[in-house]
């Protein structure tokens, strides 16, 4: 029977590397030690670590690996379970850290905060390139900000905020902290949801079902069925 308890759910998706592990620790860290309840589902594709870096923290968490499914459809169809983990476990809080792997990844969830971490060294035309993870945030995380200089921070949160200009923008160091009271503040103010039966993705997710999808390894027009784009080169 499911739980009629509720508890606050945060999305965090970002490309591989930016930081999304080391943010959440130095951000959750203090709010555990004030008494907070917290537990993490991480979502990857092939191999994970960072289980063990939440397990040393003292942080419940779970690890699920897509392996030749996609993430986001991997994502969605174990996030409910996650929740009711988290539910019948009492804990307050629960972040789904999932992997923006194509940067057209839409794990982001209608009534649930959503954050996307970009880190610096991406360089400054990314936040383009990235999709409904950037562009439906409510919150943008900007890491390895330490790195390089003044005139490149400023581009860059500009560039995020010419995608996304509705979302908070900021700043957080995955290595010292710095920042991270603000983005506690924003996860305790997050909503809190009984259950994600009936609710809605923010965006579409990739299209899917093709005969690759199915396991096909033969390359040509006669071994392409199902859902297939093509490119002029007329």
């Amino acid at each position: 029977m499911t739980s009629t308890a509720e508890i606050k759910l945060i999305t965090v998706a970002g490309p591989p590397s930016c930081g999304k592990t080391s943010i959440i620790l130095r951000t959750v860290g203090p709010m555990a030690a004030a008494g907070m309840k917290i537990g993490v589902v991480k979502f990857d594709c092939l191999t994970s670590d960072d289980h063990l870096r939440y397990a040393r923290a003292g942080i419940p968490v779970k690890k699920g690996l897509a392996g030749g499914f996609c993430p986001d459809h991997f994502f969605i169809a174990n996030i409910e379970q996650a929740m009711q983990w988290a539910l019948n476990g009492g804990f307050d809080l629960l972040i789904s850290e999932s992997a923006g792997l194509c940067n057209r990844c839409s794990p982001h969830i209608k009534g649930v905060l959503a954050v996307c971490v970009i880190d610096h060294l991406s360089g400054v035309h990314t936040p383009r390139k990235i999709g409904p993870m950037l562009k439906n945030a409510d919150l943008v995380v900007l890491t390895k900000g330490d790195i390089v200089s003044q005139a490149e921070r400023e581009i860059f949160a500009f560039r995020v905020r010419q995608v996304n200009a509705r979302a908070a923008v900021l700043r957080v160091n995955g290595l010292t902290g710095q920042g991270n009271l603000l983005l506690g503040r924003h996860f305790r103010s997050a909503p809190e949801v009984t259950t994600l039966n009936g609710r809605r993705l923010r965006f579409t997710m990739p299209a899917a079902l093709c005969s690759y999808c199915l396991g096909e390894t033969r390359i040509g027009p006669d071994c392409q069925i199902g859902n297939i784009k093509t490119m002029d080169f007329s």
